[in-house]
């Protein structure tokens, strides 16, 4: 194996109704665990999302609704899926913009938080734009000299990945072996929040990134127009953001 592991790291991809993260929700679920000796473990489930799959994104992936109407909810494995993934460092192909903030939005919606407080996350996406820029398909021929037979499906995708992040080390010396090393290549996202409505400034501090306060300091706001957080408390906000948004405020609160 070409990555040197200091714990495990979860391969992620996701199959949804759509790619709003915050209305739209996962019909099927792959995580790849890739052990410290190099062996894999995979978790697969359908997801019955409880709204209805649009055809547009079935025939993306071939999954229906009636492939899905007897499989469980994302509450009922959540829990399950938290375990599987504990102790991991996390691994996808855009998974940082759409596979985990999705992710961490079903979790939110059934009551669990998935903590990402010192894991790293490595984008295999980020890596091979800045090398190559293809999509994941053309990668996995490239890296890999392979055809991607039963793309879209989410376990034959996170496999993909994890198979072109091996062959990206083995291709890229300055890239490292460890997934410390590949982040830092990447450029690791300073997130506050996944949607990123907020960012921080070169100076560290939490600042909007929309609207009428964009690029204001989020507690110096909430300070001076409280009004603002009602408001986004009520709006179609992720769930993820609104969390973030209050964390902000008790803080705020507590310097008082």
């Amino acid at each position: 194996m070409n990555l040197k592991l200091s714990r495990p790291i979860a391969f992620l991809d996701l199959e949804t109704t759509g790619i709003n993260i915050t209305n739209d929700r996962i019909v099927e679920i792959a995580i790849v665990r890739i052990q410290l000796d190099g062996s894999k473990v995979v978790k697969r489930k359908l997801i019955n999302p409880t709204i209805p799959i649009p055809k547009a994104s079935s025939d993306v992936h071939g999954i229906t609704d009636e492939m899905v109407k007897d499989a469980p909810t994302f509450k009922q494995v959540a829990n399950e899926l938290k375990q599987f993934m504990d102790n991991c460092d996390m691994g996808g192909y855009n998974s940082n913009r759409f596979d985990l903030p999705l992710l961490i939005e079903e979790f939110s919606r059934a009551g669990i938080t998935f903590n990402i407080d010192g894991r790293k996350m490595v984008d295999v996406q980020k890596v091979f734009h800045q090398m190559e820029q293809r999509t994941l398909s053309a990668a996995y021929k490239f890296y890999c000299n392979k055809t991607l037979e039963g793309a879209h499906g989410a376990e034959v995708d996170a496999t993909a990945t994890w198979e072109i992040l091996e062959a990206q080390i083995e291709r890229y010396p300055n890239l490292g072996d460890t997934v410390e090393t590949i982040v830092k290549f990447t450029g690791e996202d300073d997130i506050v929040d996944f949607a990123r409505r907020f960012v921080k400034d070169e100076k560290g501090i939490e600042v909007f990134n929309f609207g009428k306060h964009k690029g204001k300091s989020i507690a110096q706001v909430l300070k001076e127009e409280p009004q603002y957080y009602d408001w986004m408390m009520k709006g179609d906000f992720a769930l993820n953001t609104k969390q973030k948004l209050t964390e902000i405020l008790n803080r705020t609160l507590l310097k008082k």
